[in-house]
């Protein structure tokens, strides 16, 4: 019902602003950006082959693989610890103001000449923030009792949750005002969509990888079964 909601909200919205808006002929540009799909395409590989832009996909496209098992991993580990589905989708309520207000305080710095600053800074603090996500997995089973999950767990979880949208937002908000501060004015259209693509790569590529190592790397014991191993699925099931 949700989807099929918002579904209609969107078909709906599109096509009123298909009819009913219409563009100010004052304010086009004599010059279009692009003339068509084949040349958008040139333009993007004649984009993509300078060097400086070769560099940056590079590091964007690796930035992120410190984070990446804290980031998918922490919260499908925090239910397999017993912390009820509802609760941790309740955590998330929270961070919504949080979400809407930090871009607006961290747009602050990144309007400067040097907007990479940010990410720079932001980055060890995140990188932390995965170690201190690994104490909540561990610390989970401790102080699990028969009525759940003490307040104190929650509140920790939350407190950790909020640092943590600190540090993401930091990191891109301050990628998208690089982005926004290099790409050509004239272009400006496909070199923000090519740069955004790659930095969206850079953050989902390392949380699939880190989803698929999950099961090869964690530790199993057979109780009750010496001399057999549990680490394959097919091992786990007999």
């Amino acid at each position: 019902d949700f989807l099929f909601f918002w579904g209609a909200v969107f078909l709906v919205t599109t096509t009123l602003v298909a009819f009913l808006k219409k563009e100010n002929q004052e304010l086009i540009p004599a010059r279009e950006e692009t003339k068509g799909i084949t040349d958008t395409y040139k333009l993007l590989f004649s984009i993509i082959k300078m060097p400086a832009v070769l560099t940056f996909c590079l590091l964007i496209l690796t930035s992120k693989v410190g984070f990446s098992a804290a980031d998918a991993v922490t919260g499908l580990k925090l239910v397999e610890e017993g912390v009820p589905k509802e609760h941790l989708a309740l955590l998330a309520v929270p961070m919504v103001p949080l979400q809407i207000i930090l871009p607006l305080v961290i747009s602050k710095y990144t309007a400067g000449p040097q907007p990479l600053n940010t990410f720079y800074k932001a980055m060890p603090f995140r990188l932390l923030l995965g170690l201190e996500f690994a104490f909540l997995v561990w610390w989970a089973p401790k102080v699990k009792h028969e009525g759940g999950f003490p307040v104190y767990f929650y509140a920790v979880v939350v407190l950790s949750y909020a640092l943590h949208q600190i540090t993401l937002y930091s990191m891109y908000v301050a990628i998208m005002a690089f982005n926004a501060r290099v790409s050509d004015p004239l272009i400006g259209g496909t070199y923000m969509t090519l740069l955004n693509t790659v930095s969206n790569l850079g953050g989902n590529w390392p949380s699939t990888v880190a989803l698929w190592l999950v099961d090869p790397l964690t530790v199993k014991e057979c109780a009750g079964a010496q001399g057999h191993t549990c680490a394959t699925a097919e091992a786990a099931e007999v």
